[in-house]
């Protein structure tokens, strides 16, 4: 987009999240659209890289197909994974390090091979080590939560901080597991990892495509969260959050007080 100064947005939504300010959407006042919102979100990590962060993975977002119908777009979005954002299974956060965060229950992919050039998307499925129950704690960078899709693209998709629980072998089926969300041993949202495009292995080859399209291959040992199988509920202080997957087991964590 001619006249853009995509380093300068990138900033902005930098900045924000350092100083744990929320701003107005940028979309509409710079004239930001999709394809140039990506570059945006790759400045944005890259500043993160400078920092002395590492990449270590890829996440989706609008993996349901409600959510994409709400927000008037055919296609999901994806966004970076870095190491400063891995929180340790059972592991503990700080909400007030965040603007308004949230929190969801994913399927994470262990990926454990780079796809051979030219190599067909769907059988980029064998290259999975292993699978795991995940947490994604989401938080806008904008005020009251509320954006545009290049908005939200160019926020890196509202990455904050994930947790992964203990790695397992890819079962036969993940199309239509249970999926529980738990905040203090109550149950706060039922759901399934059918709202993952029906599948959670499709999110990863849409991931594969998608990400390639701007020039960029998923890694050997990156980490894939392949979307959200609930609505997120927010993060309070001192909450403990627990995410239950059937056949793949729990991944956790706390809320400091």
């Amino acid at each position: 987009m001619i006249g853009l100064d995509v380093v300068n947005v990138a900033e902005r939504l930098y900045a924000a999240a350092d100083t744990v300010t929320a701003i107005p959407q940028l979309a509409a006042e710079v004239g930001l659209d999709v394809p140039t919102a990506y570059q945006v979100q790759a400045a944005l990590v890259q500043r993160r890289l400078d920092s002395g962060e590492r990449l270590v993975g890829l996440k989706m977002g609008l993996t349901s197909r409600a959510k994409m119908a709400q927000v008037g777009v055919d296609e999901v979005i994806w966004g970076r994974l870095t190491d400063a954002m891995r929180v340790p299974d059972g592991g503990l956060v700080d909400p007030s390090a965040y603007i308004h965060p949230r929190v969801e229950p994913e399927v994470a992919f262990l990926l454990d091979r780079l796809p051979e050039p030219g190599e067909p998307v769907g059988d980029f499925a064998g290259a999975v080590r292993a699978v795991a129950p995940a947490i994604e704690l989401i938080d806008s960078r904008y005020a009251d939560f509320r954006f545009s899709l290049p908005d939200v693209i160019a926020d890196n998709t509202s990455a904050a901080a994930f947790v992964v629980g203990p790695w397992s072998p890819v079962p036969a089926g993940l199309g239509n597991l249970g999926v529980l969300l738990e905040v203090d041993g109550r149950v706060v949202q039922v759901g399934s990892t059918a709202a993952i495009l029906g599948d959670p292995r499709r999110a990863l080859d849409e991931g594969i495509r998608l990400a390639g399209r701007h020039g960029v291959r998923l890694q050997s040992g990156w980490v894939f969260l392949a979307g959200a199988a609930t609505a997120a509920v927010p993060l309070r202080p001192g909450a403990h959050v627990r995410a239950v997957v059937e056949k793949l087991g729990t991944a956790s964590l706390r809320a400091r007080s």
